[in-house]
């Protein structure tokens, strides 16, 4: 059976951190799923790569010899994806842009007329992807840019481009729907629809969990906003959003209101490390400008 390159991100991870723990929360995985992997990996190479007790993990001598070569074999991949991803774009000039939730704030006729300016000959296509990728589609090469809800793994570079307040979306009639805002610690005990937990902590920070002393119950998971918004509206839970998408996602049977107690959402533009292709700086500047400047 053949390594995955996937395999040997999981083993860097682990390998880096010293702590199953803290590279599941690196690699925005559950630390069963990063164990169970990092089992096969070993089974696959017949060797043990990490001494493990319940409280430490260390390289044995077969893990040390390896990790310097999965770095660079991962190094080896990004580069032949980089090498990909801009042939691709080169040949079709054609930037795709990922988003979990709907763009709007304006962003997209004014940046589209800002490339149309600086790359008269390419063009701009938008891709959602579910929000069980916290990478919006960058790690697996789908996307060459993505605006994006803050957090994104590590390793992502990014430009912050609007700070927005959460917001919570409730069932119309619901007992907080008549308040002008909604104290943190009256959204306790209430019923959450969340992000998958491949999401990572970016599942956590849409459940207030950043900031509230007791974890989000959590009744239902949805893969996309509008997943989330149907089973807000069928009376099935609540849901935080940020305050833009609160009026871009409006609808007759949710009432939007927002949260005091929460830190602010921040969405941003995120692209790969080591990108290099002028045209997503081009895409990054103008995002900035559009936004950051008011346009």
């Amino acid at each position: 059976m053949d390594v995955h390159v996937r395999d040997l991100r999981y083993f860097v991870a682990v390998a880096e951190e010293l702590s199953f723990t803290k590279a599941a929360v690196r690699l925005f995985i559950a630390q069963p799923s990063l164990s169970k992997q990092i089992r096969r990996l070993e089974t696959v190479l017949r060797v043990a790569l990490f001494d493990r007790d319940h409280r430490t993990v260390a390289l044995t001598a077969a893990g040390a010899a390896l990790l310097p070569q999965a770095r660079q074999v991962i190094g080896q991949w990004e580069a032949a994806q980089r090498a990909l991803a801009d042939a691709a774009a080169a040949e079709r000039r054609t930037l795709t842009v990922g988003f979990h939730t709907r763009i709007g704030r304006g962003l997209l006729p004014r940046v589209t007329a800002a490339m149309a300016t600086a790359l008269p000959q390419w063009r701009l296509l938008f891709r959602q992807i579910a929000w069980s990728d916290p990478t919006v589609g960058l790690d697996s090469g789908e996307v060459d840019v993505a605006v994006a809800w803050l957090p994104v793994p590590e390793g992502f570079p990014r430009k912050v481009v609007a700070t927005e307040d959460r917001w919570v979306a409730l069932p119309a009639g619901h007992r907080l729907a008549t308040r002008e805002a909604v104290p943190l610690s009256e959204l306790a005990g209430e019923p959450f629809i969340a992000l998958p937990r491949s999401a990572g902590p970016l599942r956590e920070f849409w459940l207030g969990n950043d900031r509230s002393p007791a974890p989000a119950r959590v009744v239902a998971e949805a893969e996309t906003a509008e997943e989330s918004l149907e089973a807000v509206g069928s009376g099935l839970g609540v849901a935080l959003l940020s305050a833009g998408n609160a009026q871009i996602y409006q609808r007759d049977d949710i009432v939007c209101r927002p949260v005091t107690g929460l830190a602010p959402a921040e969405l941003a533009v995120v692209w790969r490390a080591g990108e290099e292709r002028h045209a997503v700086r081009v895409f990054v500047e103008a995002c900035e400008r559009c936004l950051c400047d008011g346009g």
